[in-house]
């Protein structure tokens, strides 16, 4: 559980980042949309070490093995907890927990549907909202992002998503580093917590800038 959601966060991070290449204009963000397939004539990322194109598979292989490694993680966690949890004929205590790490379990339900739907706008291209894919979208991933948080709607369910995300990193990233051993005193349960809404405040800020960049015109 903790090294796959340490992977994801590793991977909204370098997500975000591609990102921010919205602002450098439609050329550098397409450019960079080709070189993660291997479709630029410089053979894109890892080549040669790796064959033109083959880098973006092994990649979403990896990632979807992560994501169900995580999910079958926290299922079996689920279940553990279940199962220790007192019956009605003994003590039963609520430990105290931040809302973040209380709805972790049905916060996971829910980015894992609209992360469906994500992949199906963005990498699949057939949930796309600002109408029929076709050639200008096909074209060009800078368009299609464009094309996508033009509109109010689309921006405010991102930025509900985003906020949703950024509860699960929150708590996530702090929970990990704790089962990996780092929550060793104090000061290190301190610490701890402060990169944690670090990293979740930064996710936040730097995935739903560039939508709303676009939303008011200054990416067009």
């Amino acid at each position: 559980m903790a090294l796959t959601g340490l992977l994801l966060i590793g991977f909204l991070l370098m997500h975000m980042f591609g990102n921010f290449k919205m602002f450098l204009g439609e050329e550098a963000f397409n450019h960079y949309a080709g070189w993660l397939k291997g479709e630029t004539p410089d053979g894109g990322i890892l080549y040669p070490i790796m064959p033109a194109g083959a880098f973006i598979w092994v990649f979403r292989t990896v990632l979807v093995a992560a994501v169900l490694l995580h999910v079958y993680s926290a299922l079996t966690l689920w279940q553990r907890a279940k199962a220790a949890t007192p019956s009605a004929y003994q003590a039963k205590r609520t430990l105290s927990q931040t809302y973040s790490a209380r709805t972790m379990r049905w916060g996971g339900v829910i980015l894992a549907g609209v992360l469906i739907f994500h992949l199906a706008q963005f990498t699949v291209h057939s949930a796309l909202t600002a109408g029929s894919f076709g050639a200008t979208y096909a074209d060009s991933p800078y368009k299609m992002f464009v094309g996508e948080f033009q509109q109010w709607w689309m921006v405010a369910l991102y930025a509900i998503w985003m906020a949703t995300v950024a509860m699960h990193v929150r708590h996530g990233f702090w929970s990990a580093f704790a089962t990996l051993g780092a929550n060793t005193s104090p000061k290190a349960h301190t610490v701890l917590n402060a990169c944690a809404w670090a990293v979740a405040i930064l996710l936040y800020i730097g995935f739903i800038f560039a939508p709303v960049a676009v939303l008011f015109g200054w990416i067009h």
